[in-house]
């Protein structure tokens, strides 16, 4: 008789408990960075993973459901294996709470490092699984079809679990739970925002037009009663909170410089990084200064960061967005085209906001955050339709094109990288300019098959420009360079692109394709090197990009896990040394042999 595999195991992600489904949600992805960046083996779907850690003196064993050649595994509930003295024993299941506690000792104590020093490491996996536990349960009781107000936001608050490779992606620090449940996106939260009136002499900022930057806030501002000759500056509900205790924003109130008005006017929505937030009839997204510590930084907005926002936009005007405009028409960038802020002097006092263009009111040309489109859905004791909106798009095309699920993948896949990865690399051979394309920082719009059809890059603080086009460049924009951290050299943009381009988006990619079943990822690995290959041929400028991707053993990688566990805030510092990096794999190079 021909054998019948065994049916697949239920997915703990959908266990009725919401607690428990967000415990193995911590757990999983714990495992998941924590075996990237320590280099342990996995084996193949259908085995265990045998876990020793040593400096506990446990042994953790862990069902390997989907083994991905890009590192997106996805793991059965873990458990602890029983000592020598009880060979018989059953293995006991293992939470998240000790899983934290085993892998991060043994990543301290093999540094070198002191038992304590992960302990804030450790606790921050556990809030973001009662955080996670809070998401679904909110959701789980949601009636069956809701949605977000527009396709836009239902993608910003689809990212219920988190980054896949974050040991503690919802991580939330300072604010209560009442506070979270207004602004969190994975709760639909909404509020509207705080506002002050500054002095004219305390209000600084700049914008692309030459406006005042308090000019274009004003259509946001309407009801709004501000005391004579004083500007609106708003701020997060949160944050307006936070800095009334701040000695320098007390003084300026104190010598009536700056007035708190409270809230004010229609709510607007958190976006999926939290301290952006939408209002689909606004003129503008607005990326709020948020000192909330959200996973590894607090998300303060610095000047200088502001500033690199704007001369970009300048940058861009100045050739770049027309010549992307007529070569890849289907490709766009959201400009952060104007900042303002309140306080004297450079300081930072809390109250800085960056204006982003904001070309999504509801309409079917709402783009989708790829984060959201990759994010996994749980079910609440059975397994959702589909467990990401990805799945939905694909086996829409499959059905359009009269295709197979994995025929449609590798279709989709194709439509991606035109228009997205392609017009991102033909800039940075072109111009030099680089830009952080992670998954939450790029949108795709689908068409009504489902398959991508325009692509969009957002957030200012992840501009590079290659040294060796910093002459052109200036010749290009007089003053572009001077006073921004914008030009690096050459083999440092290469690596970080190859990071945030190569395996965040395009391996990520893959991996969440293998993650969901939906196609084989060293037959997307096959696919995705053909089409670099050309590019190579297509746009030599980026040969030193692309011959990373193609060809070298190893690529530099972020471990957010090893940043997690240093308690390094990655937007404090030197762009070089922000983050931990560890040299992974390069499973591009590994596809053609």
């Amino acid at each position: 008789m021909p054998h019948t595999p065994p049916p697949p195991a239920p997915d703990p992600l959908d266990h009725p408990d919401a607690q428990q489904a967000a415990d193995h949600a911590a757990t999983e992805t714990l495992l998941r960075a924590y075996v990237r960046e320590t280099g342990t083996p996995v084996p193949p779907t259908g085995h265990d993973l045998h876990l020793p850690l040593p400096a506990t003196g446990i042994t953790l064993t862990v069902p390997v459901h989907h083994r991905s050649p890009t590192g997106w595994h996805r793991f059965g509930p873990a458990a602890l294996l029983p000592g020598p003295g009880a060979p018989d024993a059953a293995p006991l299941p293992a939470d998240a709470a000790l899983v934290a506690a085993a892998t991060i000792r043994q990543t301290t104590l093999g540094r070198g490092l002191s038992p304590h020093h992960g302990t804030d490491a450790a606790a921050r996996v556990l809030g973001s699984a009662r955080r996670t536990a809070a998401h679904l349960a909110a959701r789980r009781a949601e009636p069956p079809g809701t949605t977000g107000p527009t396709p836009f936001l239902d993608a910003e608050q689809a990212l219920l679990l988190g980054h896949p490779f974050h040991p503690a992606p919802k991580s939330r620090e300072e604010a209560s739970d009442a506070e979270l449940d207004t602004y969190s996106p994975e709760l639909r939260g909404a509020f509207p925002l705080h506002w002050f009136a500054a002095h004219p002499d305390i209000v600084t900022g700049e914008t692309t037009s030459g406006a005042h930057p308090a000019d274009l806030l004003r259509p946001l501002t309407r009801g709004l009663t501000l005391p004579d000759g004083t500007l609106p500056v708003p701020a997060h509900p949160w944050q307006a909170r936070d800095i009334l205790r701040r000695p320098a924003v007390r003084a300026l109130i104190d010598d009536g410089l700056l007035t708190p008005l409270g809230p004010h006017g229609d709510p607007w929505h958190p976006t999926s990084s939290v301290r952006t937030v939408h209002r689909p009839d606004a003129p503008h997204q607005l990326k709020l200064s948020l000192g909330m510590r959200i996973t590894n930084s607090r998300r303060n907005n610095l000047r200088a960061e502001m500033r690199l926002g704007v001369r970009a936009a300048r940058l861009l005007a100045a050739g770049p967005a027309h010549w992307l405009s007529r070569h890849h028409p289907a490709f766009g960038i959201l400009r952060d085209h104007a900042w303002i802020s309140a306080g004297p002097g450079d300081t930072e006092t809390g109250l800085e906001t960056a204006l982003r263009d904001n070309p999504f009111h509801g309409g079917p040309d709402d783009a989708l955050c790829v984060a959201g489109l990759l994010a996994e859905r749980t079910g609440d004791g059975t397994p959702p339709a589909h467990r990401a909106t990805l799945a939905d798009a694909v086996h829409r095309a499959a059905h359009a094109h009269h295709l197979t699920p994995a025929q449609a993948a590798e279709l989709w896949l194709d439509r991606y990288l035109d228009v997205l990865a392609i017009p991102l690399i033909a800039l940075h051979a072109h111009y030099g300019i680089a830009l952080e394309p992670h998954h939450q920082n790029t949108l795709v719009t689908l068409d009504d098959t489902g398959l991508p059809r325009a692509g969009w890059y957002r957030d200012s603080q992840g501009y590079y420009l290659a040294a060796s086009h910093a002459d052109a460049i200036e010749d290009l924009l007089p003053g572009a360079t001077k006073d921004v951290d914008l030009v690096f050299d050459d083999t440092f943009v290469d690596e970080r692109v190859a990071y945030y381009l190569g395996i965040n988006n395009l391996l990520g990619l893959v991996g969440a394709f293998g993650a969901l079943r939906l196609a084989d990822e060293t037959r997307l690995l096959t696919t995705l090197r053909t089409r670099l290959t050309a590019a190579r041929t297509a746009h030599p400028g980026a040969d030193g990009l692309l011959g990373l991707l193609l060809d070298a053993p190893t690529l530099r990688c972020k471990g957010n896990y090893l940043t997690c566990v240093d308690g390094l805030d990655e937007l404090v510092g030197d762009v070089h040394t922000q983050s931990v990096y560890i040299d992974l794999p390069n499973p591009l190079a590994e596809a053609q042999r």
